[in-house]
């Protein structure tokens, strides 16, 4: 077999590879997590990370193209195997920069593919490619919930392609061991779930370009499972329920003519304060048992009030974009006002929810300077994390006070 007849030979192999359908994550159900503040972890500080994927990697191997270039050859093809799927993992580390943009550079391992083909007058060619190489890439995250959020990669990647040829027979092989190194593109897109602050898992299928090894260019398919680990993201801070009352004792009865058995006095508003972290769990704006227990407390205590109105209201701290602590804020002003009313007892149209983000901080910014998420601004800026409870009515004046 000539030079150019066996390159064409490997040409036709691994010229044409295919996508296949996009893996789909389903089936993964929330999880109880610990007592957290929700916005350490999407604050919008930048962290590091490393991982691992591990999954499936897919070819296409043009099988038609490879039998009419050994007719070309005078060789008839009496049969033909494939591999066209292997094994495929890769590592990588990276930078989020914030809720939606992390810049990730890591080693991968495609596995590899090839072909034996059987030919008359008797004999054999068989090829095979291996991959690997390095890639770098902008990943973005677009939050879907609490907990998932789609992600999407571009990127480049430098491959590293090594071919091995062999014949037996008929077949003979010419130059049996080409490699090559080329830089392309690549691209994924994907799902990720946040069991924990510091545990993340992704399904992905990402796409590479490749040069392989004898001028021609096709695309090799990862289909993964990827865990990520970051490092220096802030963990979830555990709080004991804060109810910091704010009370006004109402003003005594004043008698001006005969009172009536129960006599009613206008009382002054009455507004308490919960820490946001001991009524929701990280990230979340679900009450937790503790804060349910607190908020039960709190109605047993308006129970001989007549209500005018009751305002909720929900604050974040300074960390985080202000768009999403203002989502988040509403979201948990919504939760209170929705139990208090599932309580009984409540008119719904005397009931409002707010949210204000970070607009009313309890801190000033001298008291807690900084920008980064560290345990001490965390900590110290604890105070602006709340929901307000504010009840105006009247209450029974012959109730002991």
């Amino acid at each position: 077999m000539s030079s150019s007849k066996s390159l064409d030979h490997r040409k036709n192999a691994m010229n044409q590879m295919s996508m296949l359908r996009l893996l789909v994550l389903g089936g993964l159900a929330p999880l109880a997590a610990s007592a957290a503040h929700a916005q350490t972890a999407d604050s919008g500080a930048g962290y590091y990370y490393g991982g691992l994927s591990v999954g499936q990697s897919t070819s296409r191997i043009d099988d038609e193209r490879i039998t009419a270039n050994l007719a070309n050859a005078g060789l008839a093809t009496t049969s033909m195997s494939l591999d066209e799927r292997d094994s495929a993992f890769k590592l990588f580390g990276g930078y989020q920069f914030n809720r939606n943009w992390a810049l990730e550079a890591g080693y991968f391992n495609l596995g590899k593919f090839g072909y034996t083909s059987t030919t008359a007058p008797a004999g054999t060619l068989h090829g095979q490619i291996k991959l690997q190489g390095f890639n770098l890439d902008v990943v973005g995250t677009l939050p879907l919930s609490e907990r998932f959020s789609a992600i999407g990669r571009v990127g480049v990647q430098v491959a590293d392609a090594r071919d091995s040829f062999s014949g037996t027979g008929a077949v003979q092989v010419l130059s049996p061991n080409p490699s090559k190194r080329d830089t392309n593109y690549k691209l994924g897109i994907g799902l990720q779930y946040a069991f924990s602050p510091s545990l993340l898992v992704r399904a992905e299928a990402e796409r590479y370009r490749i040069n392989d090894a004898v001028g021609n260019r096709g695309d090799i398919n990862m289909f993964s499972v990827t865990l990520v680990i970051p490092f220096g993201r802030m963990p979830e801070t555990t709080a004991r329920p804060v109810a910091v009352s704010t009370y006004a004792e109402p003003t005594p009865a004043v008698m001006v003519a005969p009172a009536p058995a129960v006599p009613v006095a206008a009382a002054a508003p009455r507004r308490v304060s919960f820490g946001a972290d001991s009524l929701f769990g990280f990230d979340q704006s679900t009450l937790r048992a503790e804060g349910r227990a607190a908020l039960d407390k709190f109605r047993l205590e308006l129970d001989a009030t007549t209500f005018e109105t009751i305002r909720v209201e929900g604050h974040t701290d300074r960390l985080g974009t202000a768009r999403y602590n203002q989502a988040l804020s509403q979201r948990r002003a919504d939760a209170v006002k929705g139990y208090l009313l599932g309580r009984g007892g409540i008119d719904a149209a005397r009931i409002s929810a707010i949210g204000r983000g970070e607009s009313a901080p309890v801190t000033k910014l001298s008291d807690c300077p900084g920008a980064a998420p560290t345990a001490a601004l965390i900590a110290c800026l604890q105070p602006d994390r709340r929901v307000e409870v504010e009840v105006h009515g009247t209450q029974a004046g012959d109730r002991p006070r």
